[in-house]
């Protein structure tokens, strides 16, 4: 048997082949992420006699082309997970680090787990694209986080409290109202320098103008609002240029959300779970497709323990000799996007307290039983996804039988 350690780095690979007993059949080699390169190593690998098998560690992704050519060229190969090899083989007080000594290191990985290695197999093209479009949605929300705080930070210099006038929701496009409003009025100044006639009709037309309801009431509010705060900033064509550019980058950021939520929608309606899961409660068109872009194919796990397990969410043991462990704290290995998604789910929960699910029965029952918050919100998060196991794989079987 034949075990091919790849080190992987980005645009190139060090290529190594090991068998048992220390047998070097080819010494460590550089390959290039080009497909004449990977094409030739494919059929270098395939001429070896014996049966070969390919390890590399899951490395961003940097892996997924080195990977997806030799798994399409018939080769068996496994993609582990990087903690799982970092401690494997450190039993030298010289500790070495290479990107050759790593290939081999990997090679003899591959010689002593040869009977466990999972068979890397490629994501359907649906599931790769939803997860890389909910990867750049929540890169894009860390962005207008970040933008919207420096929006409000800079209109508490020129007119205090202008996002707290208006608590419409965002709209399908993802513009909100306030961000609109301030695109106008970006001043306090632009409102109480007029008259309060004025500025009615200048709201007025405004909102017809955007789309929303007006209400006499509401403009009255803003009037008086504005009225009795006093910006910092004067009111001049650069402060104008410096709310106008927040604002700009804001929409545009606000848009390309809505675009991803709108692709996001879309993907994951093509996939065979889509009824059954959006059917669950706490799930929405919004967090349906987070559960799906991150669990994938649920049959990919063999029960729901591995599943719990992936999204870090599951207490291992901890005991020994005769003490057993009582307080056994979450692992947190696992995919932490998961995770979040999970949090957000049980938030809904939370908020909406629906007597007649078990998910919220075994949360209430942990809250009174003193568990601290993020206690019982990862605990009913291990049910949900438990359940989730459960629910979306007889159906898919289902699926599979008809």
């Amino acid at each position: 048997m034949n075990s091919v350690g790849i080190d992987i780095s980005k645009g190139r690979s060090t290529v190594a082949v090991m068998r048992p007993f220390g047998e070097v059949v080819i010494s460590p080699f550089e390959v290039r992420h080009t497909d004449s390169e990977l094409s030739e190593l494919a059929r270098r690998l395939k001429s070896l006699d014996g049966e070969t098998r390919v390890v590399m560690e899951a490395t961003g992704n940097y892996h997924a082309p080195v990977a997806w050519l030799l798994h399409d060229a018939g080769l068996y190969v496994s993609v582990v997970n990087a903690k799982l090899v970092h401690g494997y083989g450190n039993n030298d007080l010289r500790h070495v680090k290479t990107d050759r000594k790593d290939a081999v290191k990997l090679a003899n990985y591959g010689l002593d787990r040869w009977l466990t290695l999972p068979r890397y197999v490629p994501e359907e093209d649906t599931r790769l694209l939803l997860k890389s479009c909910y990867r750049q949605y929540r890169q894009y929300s860390k962005v207008q986080t970040v933008l919207k705080n420096n929006l409000i930070s800079l209109l508490d210099t020129t007119f205090p409290n202008a996002n707290r006038l208006f608590n419409s929701p965002a709209r399908a496009d993802g513009s909100e109202k306030w961000v609109d409003f301030v695109a106008e009025f970006w001043h306090c100044g632009c409102v109480c320098e007029r008259s309060e006639k004025a500025f009615l009709n200048k709201y007025q037309r405004w909102c017809r103008k955007n789309g929303y309801n007006f209400s006499e009431e509401k403009a009255l509010y803003i009037y008086s609002e504005a009225g009795g705060h006093i910006g910092v900033m004067p009111k001049s064509e650069t402060t104008k240029l410096l709310v106008e550019q927040a604002v700009s980058q804001l929409r545009a950021t606000s848009a390309a959300l809505a675009t991803l939520r709108q692709e996001m929608q879309s993907l994951a309606s093509q996939l065979p779970e889509y009824p059954v899961v959006m059917e669950m409660f706490g799930v929405g068109p919004a967090l349906g497709p987070q559960l799906m872009a991150e669990i994938g194919d649920v049959r990919r796990f063999y029960s729901k323990k591995a599943l719990v397990a992936y999204a870090g969410i599951d207490a291992p043991p901890n005991d020994s000799g005769d003490v057993t462990g009582r307080h056994k704290n979450m692992s947190k290995v696992g995919a932490s996007s998961l995770r979040r998604t999970l949090f957000l789910v049980m938030s809904v929960y939370l908020q909406t307290a629906p007597l007649d699910e078990p998910v919220y029965q075994f949360m209430d029952r942990k809250r009174a039983e003193g568990k601290p918050y993020r206690v019982y919100m990862m605990a009913s998060a291990n049910k949900f996804l438990r359940i989730y196991y459960a629910t979306v794989k007889t159906y898919l079987d289902t699926l599979e039988q008809i």
